[in-house]
């Protein structure tokens, strides 16, 4: 019998592979206390990964998945752009459930996987950038 190879085309490959981040991601925050309450919230150009609870705070969650041989840093995959979308994103999830009287933060898990199968990194930045505190708008 012979080895077979699947071929997919790259942007489905994403989308599986970012899939798995964002479980993983989940699964290391639950280990960790939060509640997560929502996932890959859409609205107008952002996308949020995850929502969850810490204490009585809203957490945003950008998810960001690397390979062993990519050495940028996680933070340094969310760029002003997405930041702007994600916050703007987030300013509608609180308005449509009712929660802007909530303290808010937006934070980002980094899951680097091991090169050749290898152990896997998770970094969590907490505050990762600016929008949190009270409100933003």
């Amino acid at each position: 019998m012979g080895l077979s190879v699947v071929r997919e085309k790259p942007e489905r490959w994403r989308q599986r592979a970012a899939r798995l981040g964002e479980q993983m991601a989940e699964e290391y925050l639950r280990l960790h206390g939060f509640d997560v309450v929502d996932r890959n919230v859409r609205s107008g150009r952002g996308e949020i990964d995850l929502i969850a609870r810490e204490g009585g705070s809203i957490v945003f969650v950008e998810v960001k998945l690397r390979s062993g041989t990519d050495t940028a840093a996680p933070l340094a995959a969310v760029n002003w752009k997405k930041r702007e979308d994600v916050a703007r994103a987030a300013t509608r999830w609180l308005q449509t459930h009712r929660l802007t009287d909530r303290p808010i933060r937006f934070d980002v898990v980094g899951i680097t996987l091991g090169a050749g199968g290898g152990p896997f990194h998770v970094e969590h930045i907490r505050n990762a950038f600016p929008g949190g505190g009270r409100h933003f708008f």
